[in-house]
């Protein structure tokens, strides 16, 4: 405890509190306070005392300001809850280096190789018309299945097309499956709008399309943040409680415009991608909602549609490294998922314009 340290090292030098008054110009009555716990010093004092006792002020520093917020705190508040919403706080706001110290190794062959194939496929443009149209209903297609597929959705690839571009029923489907997979693809095609228009990533923007997302499965739910308490299935993640998301949600959009001149465009996708769902700010569709914010950030940045894939063992690769950013802040296995799936992308796209 911070008083604690103050007698004792007071007590160590043979200083009476009269001596050590008369050293800091704090009164010996002040000082009886600090040092029994019934009063925390100011911070000028606390510097005073420092110096004076020879204490690394930021040390003690830290102890009084955990001091400050533990005395904020009433015995019915939730310390385990406060304090992992804190640190959601802290991850949301600071700001994050160019790339993870240990993922220069990994990390920089791949952004290297994705920034020269964006490169060639921004000189591909522009295609024709037609050869344009069928490759955006193939991956569009494609998009919207295996985004749907992560979360359960169980339509094939085939049935996808048919309902988003025959308007077919599918015999032993859901209502919900058929509007999940409609949803999306109308969401994508508000993507290419915003990237048409320039229009950075926003709440409104954020919102539009998670109530795509959601339009006409869950009304009351859909383009609002949550107001229950929610877990992850499968995730020793917590997110934070629902009063605190209008403050994280700030917080999200306003490092969105730090990181956005810091980091490499498909580093800045996975990013906000993981930040988004980390903080679980939507009853549902949290999943879908965050890999279209990372497709939007794509895109506008010159890139292709990162499709994540939906079989098990992509979807577990896809849990496991989200999850090893909330418990260990180890970012490299989603980035280097995020870029893989990037990569792919470019790749397919540029073998069907006919590199």
């Amino acid at each position: 405890m911070l008083n604690e340290q103050l007698k004792n090292e007071r007590v160590k030098q043979h200083l009476s509190l009269r001596a050590l008054s008369g050293l800091t110009a704090i009164d010996v009555s002040l000082l009886s306070k600090y040092e029994n716990g019934l009063r925390l010093p100011s911070e000028n004092h606390l510097s005073e005392l420092a110096s004076v006792l020879s204490l690394d002020y930021k040390s003690l520093r830290n102890k009084w300001l955990a001091q400050q917020i533990h005395d904020l705190l009433s015995e019915d508040d939730d310390l385990s809850n406060i304090v992992s919403d804190v640190e959601v706080i802290y991850q949301t706001a600071k700001k994050e280096p160019v790339l993870p110290p240990n993922g220069h190794e990994i990390l920089t062959p791949l952004l290297e190789e994705v920034t020269a194939m964006q490169l060639r496929w921004q000189a591909k443009k522009p295609l024709n018309a037609m050869q344009l149209q069928r490759m955006q209903e193939h991956f569009h297609t494609s998009y919207t299945y295996e985004s749907n597929r992560i979360e359960g959705n169980t339509l094939t690839l085939q049935e996808t097309f048919l309902v988003v571009s025959q308007g077919v029923t599918i015999g032993g489907k859901s209502m919900r499956e058929h509007l999940e997979a409609i949803n999306h693809a109308e969401a994508i095609v508000l993507l290419e709008e915003l990237v048409q228009q320039k229009t950075p990533l926003n709440r409104y923007v954020l919102l539009q399309l998670h109530g795509l997302i959601l339009r006409n499965i869950d009304r009351e739910n859909a383009g609002i943040y949550r107001r229950v308490p929610v877990r992850i299935s499968g995730s020793s993640h917590i997110p934070p409680e629902p009063w605190r998301l209008e403050a994280l949600m700030d917080g999200y959009f306003e490092q969105y415009a730090v990181l956005r001149k810091q980091l490499h465009p498909v580093l800045l996708a996975a990013e906000m991608h993981e930040r988004l769902v980390s903080i679980h700010p939507f009853i549902d569709g949290n999943g879908r909602t965050s890999r279209l914010v990372m497709n939007l950030i794509l895109l506008q940045n010159g890139y292709t549609l990162a499709n994540l894939k939906g079989d098990l063992n992509s979807r577990m690769a896809y849990y496991q490294a989200l999850e090893a950013v909330r418990t260990e802040n180890s970012k490299v296995p989603f980035y280097k998922l995020v870029l893989e799936s990037v990569r792919t992308s470019l790749q397919e796209h540029l073998e069907l314009s006919g590199e």
